[in-house]
């Protein structure tokens, strides 16, 4: 959970010419089975609910990966050169960033978001908070290529990407995000990623199936977008939320379920859907260390060190580019 690639949270109508949210759904809803982008969850209402997801006590990675961020705010401060432009893929929220402000002498901040309006003001109000920080926004999505700001040209720069962002991913988008990253920061580049664990079946479907339902609310608000963005008329009560465990494949797997045989139209085509039909969702990834570390490697970084809290729920690693 948590592709930080925020969708634009202005509710319009778009051509399916021009728009890739528009596009993706109609293609995305044509396959077999079906399926729709997780970047498409963080309208306003989802990145809403998602902040409402982290602090829920089933949810263990936000508060776990923040509890190894700061206990090991020492390690990561020597991890990166003082000085540095720290930049963030898939901003979101700045919680994480200002616990390393805290700890380390950063010298810019980058923030990376496709959602211009909450973009500024995360930014606006980090400043209020640092007005000392230089911060230089990028309103971009951050698995296409983009340039960085020429104010930190000369900066080192390391790349910041929290949340367990990367186990949305499928291996081979985890390992070409990565490559592009670090062709983004350029030469001796750095790099911290949080990565999501593996561990029991019991706390993984807890996580993601949790009892006030926030989690559901979350997976069908994306219904509710295409409803009011491209004019879909999906009958949410039609629709279930259903999150499982792929042990074999290392994933939970979120999807919306049919409850019955139904026909929805968005952008003035129409769906048929049996019952019990999914559209998948989501995924999301769940690493061992060994898996990640290889991972890292294949995609042109060198694993330092990695750290994990005493139950070993989550993990931060340090990268560093190979020559």
């Amino acid at each position: 959970m948590n592709v930080r690639a925020t969708a634009s949270a202005k509710a319009q109508r778009f051509d399916p010419q021009s728009s890739p949210f528009a596009a993706d759904v109609l293609d995305g809803l044509s396959r077999q089975p079906k399926q729709l982008p997780p970047k498409y969850f963080y309208d306003v209402t989802g990145s809403e609910l998602f902040e409402k997801i982290t602090v829920l006590p089933e949810y263990y990675p936000t508060r776990t990966e923040l509890g190894i961020l700061d206990s090991r705010g020492a390690d990561i401060a020597a991890f990166i050169p003082e000085g540095a432009a720290l930049v963030e893929f898939g901003a979101g929220a700045t919680t994480k960033a200002r616990l390393l402000l805290r700890h380390c002498r950063i010298g810019a901040y980058v923030p990376v978001d496709i959602s211009g309006d909450f973009l500024k003001a995360q930014a606006t109000a980090l400043q209020q908070d640092f007005p000392t920080l230089r911060i230089a926004p990028v309103v971009a999505d951050f698995t296409e290529p983009f340039e960085l700001p020429k104010a930190v040209a000369d900066m080192p720069k390391v790349g910041f990407f929290p949340g367990s962002t990367l186990g949305n991913f499928e291996p081979h988008e985890a390992s070409a995000f990565l490559r592009s990253a670090r062709q983004i920061l350029g030469a001796g580049a750095r790099m911290l990623v949080g990565v999501d664990l593996e561990k029991s079946d019991r706390v993984l479907h807890a996580a993601y199936n949790d009892a006030s339902g926030v989690t559901a609310r979350f997976n069908l608000n994306l219904l509710a977008r295409i409803n009011r963005e491209l004019g879909g008329n999906f009958d949410l009560t039609a629709f279930t939320h259903r999150a499982i465990y792929n042990r074999e494949r290392h994933r939970i797997e979120m999807h919306l379920v049919s409850r019955t045989a139904q026909s929805v139209r968005v952008l003035g085509k129409t769906f048929s859907f049996r019952t019990g039909e999914s559209i998948h969702t989501e995924n999301s990834y769940k690493y061992s260390l060994e898996r990640f570390n290889a991972l890292a490697r294949g995609a042109g970084w060198l694993p330092q060190q990695s750290w994990t809290d005493d139950e070993n729920l989550f993990s931060v690693h340090a990268l560093v580019a190979s020559a």
